[in-house]
């Protein structure tokens, strides 16, 4: 009896803790967005107007990518991999024919397989990867959110979404990765590390070697 029920309950964790599959519309773009972070942008295909309003009228994200190669206009580019969902949080048409969208950051996820439509659009099943362990930002790497606190208060309002979490070693890694200016390539490898302190060692390292910040 003991045996089922220890059988029982590894079954229901094994359960509880499966990947989360969906199917999304991906928005390949030369941008890696962050979870957390705040991605302004100007929709004007075709392809891309139908996705935006499927996903509002759904209240659903979308996904959006690094492009691996190709271009954001025109054919279809080849999305990387690993992507984060994109939630709208506002939009508007100052500019006729213009849809403009503020988005954020949400869970990352891994492409299993895409198709491209007739028109153009490329939508994937995605598996959600699995939501970063956070834990306050360690002593030794303080200089990261020096840096970033003097970052962020010269910004204008909104530019980064509230609340602000200097404590927090994954807010800090992910919003020091958007803003620093590193190729879109190292962003992406940045994004698809799942521990947030091995992120801030090498933005840590980044920025020593650079004389951003003085090594302690």
């Amino acid at each position: 009896m003991r045996y089922l029920q220890g059988e029982t309950l590894n079954f229901w964790k094994r359960k509880k803790e499966a990947p989360v599959r969906l199917e999304l519309p991906i928005f390949p773009l030369n941008a890696v967005l962050f979870p957390g972070g705040l991605l302004p942008l100007r929709v004007f295909e075709t392809r891309y107007m139908d996705m935006t309003r499927e996903c509002m009228k759904g209240e659903r994200p979308f996904g959006i990518c690094l492009i691996q190669s190709g271009e954001e206009v025109g054919k279809p580019a080849v999305p990387e991999r690993i992507g984060v969902l994109a939630h709208i949080i506002d939009w508007d048409m100052r500019d006729l024919g213009v849809l403009h969208l503020r988005t954020r950051g949400g869970r990352r996820f891994r492409i299993l397989s895409h198709t491209e439509s007739s028109q153009g659009l490329v939508t994937a099943q995605v598996e959600l990867l699995p939501e970063e362990k956070d834990i306050p930002v360690p002593q030794e790497y303080a200089a990261c959110v020096r840096l970033l606190r003097l970052i962020v208060a010269e910004q204008p309002p909104g530019t980064f979404l509230e609340p602000l979490a200097f404590d927090s070693a994954s807010w800090v890694g992910n919003r020091l990765s958007e803003v620093l200016p590193v190729p879109l390539a190292a962003k992406q490898k940045l994004l698809e590390l799942d521990d947030s302190i091995s992120r801030l060692q090498i933005l840590l390292r980044y920025l020593e070697g650079r004389g951003l910040v003085a090594k302690e």
